[in-house]
């Protein structure tokens, strides 16, 4: 048996981190004391350890109760809550000397529970108290439905608290257990819970000595331990258990890691675990980025992330840059990356905070292509070169130009990680990033395309503007002001022009104000000659001083924006989750969505609910937006919505499904379900396509299925206080007449027999009288004992008196009772000596064969046959009563047995319809069930199912005689 416990420091993982304002700053003084607070609190609550394991038998128990004899020794008042031994002999040894808690007895059914006494541990209230299996279900009738709550409530109290739990017993494995044994476990503990405890201390053990204890009988009884070899404790099945075990345990120490950096502002990278992250820009290999990042991580199996940096640049990037970065992001979310834009003005800072902060190992940088300067038009050469040329005045992150350059100083700069470059791909002809097809040909692009070209002219025409003012303001000034103080008021239009228009006519404002400085104020003037070789040194001073402020300028103001852009998004979010929070309909969060789709992304949302026949109905987001669109539009696909509905993924616009659509389709995912699709039909051509303004837009559709789910849940809340108030209004009501009306009944049924049994022969027509009274009185006995048994069902009241019965005496005795009702019929009863015996009570599995026989009775035709069949179907036996009757409408198979429900509505036949619903719940009282289904060639066949059980064995008996058949 191996043990691993999580080290003295693991408390870190619940503080948070300190914020330092530099990073050679102190921390933060409410930072400080918000964490002395949580120590407080955490000190004053009791730690829990959890004793973690792959399955049962590996030792957690043992190796608990060993840790807690060690510090008993010590003087510690460790007391023992619950602790399940399963008949170990050496885990018993083990609990000698111990304080041992009584449990508590808790009448169940027909059987008495001992569980957990917490109000007993309260009141001892020792320091450390075991409580084994925190993923059991306490009985009916305690305080908390689950082991783990009675947990949290002694923690809270201040008492330490040791537990044990398997690993298929976790919420987020229990469905991958499920699938890899074939066995599903129904008791779960939230990974909140587990997540939160102070220590987890993993107890492991080889597959194969697991098993050489299971045969050794160390796990299991051996009745017990066969069973389990067959089924759950297969090698291969405990090797997957195992490695799940561990992987979770690794998952639970890497969040200590980053919990206790965080704690101790460690900036180092650890090389723990594998994490890489790749860093694309403006390159033409960014694809290739992204995809070598993806294989490296799934052959490293580890988590990776994908970043771009936003630092000002001397030149905006074109739109072909952009649409190859939005598209390399793109693809990234779709491999299932992490991504993140990051912005500053220093690119090797900023990833290696982002490598530090996330504790990555591995940096994956492209290729700059040799023959960067060598392709694009003459502008895409002009840009390139100014940037070159001006780079080194730009600050350390735009310095770092080249890939190679930022490779080096980004080793140099972060040494603890390794930096891998991607191969460039040389096989391909044109690097350049190919348009989408069908993109250019839109109506909508080429509207787009010319408005941005005239945004343009316009800025550049601005920038010209500024120049020729400053120009005319020079030249007023001149009689006052020298040659350097003119050059100021250039430098400020150059600045202007930067706050103003950008980076490109922040440039061309600095090459004109040059030049307008040389031809109109420069000896001699009117003239680009200069006299004097030093003003050569002040054009060129004057230039990159002016491109150099423009650009930071520019770059400083593009900031702003981008920050006052992500506190715009934070700020819609946050008060559309408050508005969502106050709506009580779903058209009220019909309306608030489509106000806020049209506010953040100037489009408008249709909603496609789920109505209560689970189809989808279309629900408009508001009023329309009156402005006719630029482009021709699509309507709202039904049959698209459809599909986003059946299979949970987006369609449409910016998505592989259908992306030439102008309408984006998103499912509205809930915790619980989907609750159906949002359809956002933006008024710009694929403005959604931007991989921000999706992310945003996926939160929205979040927000609101939440909000429709709450809504939901309400709704169903309310329904079922109203429903529960009914019908506990209603059973009391009819236990009270029932309990009024069963004894003058039982007294008329005797009377009435009493006049048939007279020594004197009645007249024909008062024994006729006489026969109807009796009829008619058993008849209403019999809808008053029905309306006994389910209220008391419903309240829990009947006591379940279980024995071995066998079926063959349980029909006999209901077709004894059944002898009249069932005059006109003709009963088959197939051979059921070779049924086992099953375990119910005798009296009320006799009332379900008693309402199944008189149900067949009462809607079949007189002279047709009832035959009762049973047999053996798994772990079950099933007893079956068919009939030859109009059989049940199709669609009607579980309505007729819910309460007051007959099948013919309006008939002359006498009942209340509620001899079904009697029947359903004495079956479920056994934990069997019952259903109906069409017999063949027409009929209904109503078929009980009880558990198998382990019946005891029965000696043969030699019978005088044939049991005759019931007819």
């Amino acid at each position: 048996m191996y043990a691993w416990q999580s080290p003295a420091w693991h408390n870190h993982r619940h503080q948070p981190p300190l914020p330092m304002t530099d990073p050679d700053a102190r921390p933060d003084p409410d930072a400080l004391l918000q964490r002395m607070q949580a120590e407080r609190a955490r000190a004053a609550r009791g730690k829990l350890r959890v004793y973690f394991g792959a399955s049962a038998g590996v030792g957690k128990t043992f190796a608990m109760l060993g840790a807690a004899r060690a510090l008993r020794e010590q003087g510690v008042d460790v007391v023992v809550g619950v602790v399940e031994t399963h008949g170990r002999a050496e885990t018993e040894a083990l609990l000698d000397g111990l304080e041992r808690l009584p449990l508590r007895e808790v009448p169940y059914r027909d059987r008495v529970l001992a569980e957990f006494d917490l109000d007993g541990a309260l009141a001892r209230r020792p320091a450390l108290i075991l409580v084994d299996e925190l993923a059991h279900s306490n009985a009916a009738g305690s305080r908390h439905p689950k082991r783990w709550q009675d947990i949290q409530e002694l923690q809270a109290t201040g008492i330490d608290v040791w537990t044990t739990v398997n690993v298929q017993h976790l919420d987020s494995l229990n469905q991958a257990v499920g699938g890899i044994t074939g066995v599903r476990v129904w008791e779960t503990v939230p990974d909140a819970v587990f997540d939160g405890a102070d220590e987890v201390v993993l107890v492991d053990l080889p597959a194969d000595e697991l098993l050489r204890r299971l045969r050794e009988g160390k796990v299991y009884l051996p009745d017990q331990a066969r069973h389990a070899a067959r089924n759950f404790f297969r090698k291969g099945n405990l090797i997957a258990l195992r490695e799940l075990a561990l992987r979770r345990t690794a998952d639970r120490v890497d969040d200590d890691v980053r919990a206790y950096r965080h704690a101790e502002s460690i900036d180092l990278v650890w090389r723990t675990r594998e994490a890489l992250v790749a860093c694309i820009g403006a390159g033409d290999d960014a694809e290739q980025v992204v995809r070598s990042a993806q294989r490296l991580a799934g052959q490293l199996d580890c988590d990776w992330h994908v970043v771009t940096i936003a630092t000002p640049q001397l030149m905006p990037p074109s739109n072909e840059v952009r649409a190859r970065m939005r598209a390399a992001m793109q693809l990234a979310e779709e491999l299932g990356a992490r991504t993140e834009t990051l912005a500053g003005n220093d690119m090797v800072k900023a990833v290696a905070g982002y490598v530090r902060r996330h504790n990555l190992t591995k940096v994956l940088l492209g290729r700059a292509p040799a023959d960067w300067y060598a392709r694009g038009n003459w502008i895409d050469k002009g840009r390139a070169l100014l940037a070159r040329a001006l780079s080194p005045l730009l600050g350390v992150g735009n310095r770092l130009f080249g890939r190679q350059m930022f490779a080096d100083a980004l080793a140099a700069g972060c040494p603890e990680i390794d930096v891998i470059r991607v191969a460039a791909d040389s096989t391909r002809a044109d690097l350049r990033p190919r348009v989408q097809e069908g993109l250019s040909t839109e109506a909508h692009d080429a509207e787009a395309e010319a408005e941005l070209a005239r945004v343009r002219r316009h800025n550049y025409g601005w920038a010209v503007v500024w120049c020729m003012a400053a120009t005319f303001l020079s030249t007023l000034t001149r009689p006052w002001f020298d040659l350097v103080n003119i050059a100021m008021l250039f430098l400020v239009a150059v600045v202007g022009v930067a706050l103003r228009h950008g980076r490109g006519p922040a440039a061309l404002a600095s090459v004109i104000s040059v030049a307008a400085f040389d031809f109109f104020f420069v000896p001699p003037r009117m003239s680009f000659a200069v006299s004097d070789v030093q003003y050569l040194l002040t054009f060129f001073v004057l230039l990159t001083v002016g491109l150099v402020i423009g650009q930071l300028t520019a770059g400083l103001r593009e900031q702003a924006q981008v920050s006052v852009r992500r506190e715009t998004d934070a700020r819609t979010l946050y008060e559309l989750a408050r508005e969502l929070s106050a709506a009580l309909t779903a058209q009220q969060i019909v309306e608030i969505g489509g106000r806020f789709l049209r506010a953040a992304f100037d489009a408008d949302g249709t909603f496609f609910l789920v109505a209560e026949n689970g189809r989808l109905m279309p629900m408009a987001g508001g009023e329309k937006t009156p402005e006719p669109r630029t482009g021709k539009g699509d309507a709202i696909d039904k049959v698209l919505a459809q599909w986003v509905f059946d299979h949970g993924q987006p369609a449409g616009t910016g998505t592989h499904t259908l992306p030439g659509s102008t309408v984006l389709y998103l499912p509205l995912k809930a915790p619980m379900q989907t609750r159906g699709v949002l359809a956002v039909e933006p008024r710009a051509w694929r403005a959604l396509a931007d991989p921000a303004l999706r992310r945003q837009a996926d939160v929205f559709a979040t927000l609101i299925a939440i909000a429709i789910e709450r809504i939901h849940y309400v709704d169903v809340a309310q329904r079922a206080l109203v429903s529960i108030e009914s019908e506990r209004l209603r059973s009391s009501l009819l236990a009270a007449v029932s309990h009024d009306l069963r004894t003058p009944l039982t007294g008329l049924i005797g009377m009435a027999e009493t006049l048939q049994r007279a020594e004197m022969p009645l007249p024909a027509s008062v024994a006729e009288t006489v026969e109807a009274m009796r009829v008619q009185a058993q008849r209403m006995r019999t809808m008053v004992v029905n309306l006994l048994d389910m209220a008391r069902l419903q309240h829990h009241d009947l006591a379940l008196k279980r024995g071995w019965q066998s079926l063959e005496e349980l029909i006999g005795a209901a077709l004894a009772s059944m002898r009249d009702v069932l005059g006109r019929h003709h009963v088959e009863v197939m051979n059921l000596v070779e049924l086992p015996l099953v375990e119910c009570d005798d009296v009320l599995m006799e009332r379900v064969l008693c309402n199944l026989l008189e149900n067949a009775a009462k809607y079949t035709p007189a002279g047709t046959a009832i035959r009762i069949r049973g047999a053996v179907v798994g772990d079950e036996v099933q007893l079956s009563v068919e009939d030859e009757g109009p059989g049940v409408q199709s669609g009607q198979e579980r309505y007729i047995f819910e309460k007051f429900t007959r099948g013919e509505r309006e008939s002359a036949t006498s009942g209340v319809g509620l001899g079904l619903a009697v029947c359903e719940a004495i079956m479920q009282a056994h934990g069997g069930r019952i259903w109906v289904e069409a017999a063949h060639p027409h009929g209904s066949r109503f078929t009980l199912a009880l558990p198998r059980g382990n019946p005891p064995a029965i000696e043969p008996e030699s019978l005088d005689e044939p049991i005759p058949d019931h007819h």
